[in-house]
């Protein structure tokens, strides 16, 4: 049992030092061509991959940048962007509306202005016969 753990373990240090050395740039390879770091992976499995990892690796191998979740600012994020704009609007055509509402509401109450046809506040020219403000 302990020589197949031994194997195996062989086995994944050297399948991972091999794709390592396919994967690195031929130009980042130290100490000989990259060519030649695969022949001697293959010809030496354990030595090849512990020599690898020793002399051939590139020191500043390039490493993926992490990628951000969250801008570090509201003025970086499109999202937050595109809500303000929409909010923005929204209050432009709320305050739209109140303004349309007061001047309506006071043309209502303006009694200088004449109201439309057909409303029961309009100023009649012949007195009304119902009319009872001089029994008050």
């Amino acid at each position: 049992m302990l020589r197949v753990v031994g194997v195996v373990i062989v086995l994944v240090i050297f399948v991972y030092a091999l794709v390592d050395v396919i994967r690195t740039d031929g130009h980042q390879t130290r100490g000989i061509s990259k060519p030649a770091w695969i022949i001697v992976m293959i010809v030496l499995p354990l030595l090849g991959a512990v020599l690898w990892f020793i002399f051939g690796r590139p020191y500043n191998k390039p490493t993926a940048k992490p990628v951000r979740r969250q801008p570090t600012a509201p003025d970086d994020d499109p999202e937050f962007l595109r809500n303000l704009e929409t909010r923005r609007r929204k209050q432009a055509e709320d305050d739209r509306l109140k303004k349309l509402k007061a001047d309506l509401e006071a043309k209502e109450r303006d009694p200088g202005e004449k109201p439309a046809e057909g409303s029961g506040d309009a100023k009649r020219t012949e007195p009304d016969p119902h009319d009872t403000d001089e029994l008050k």
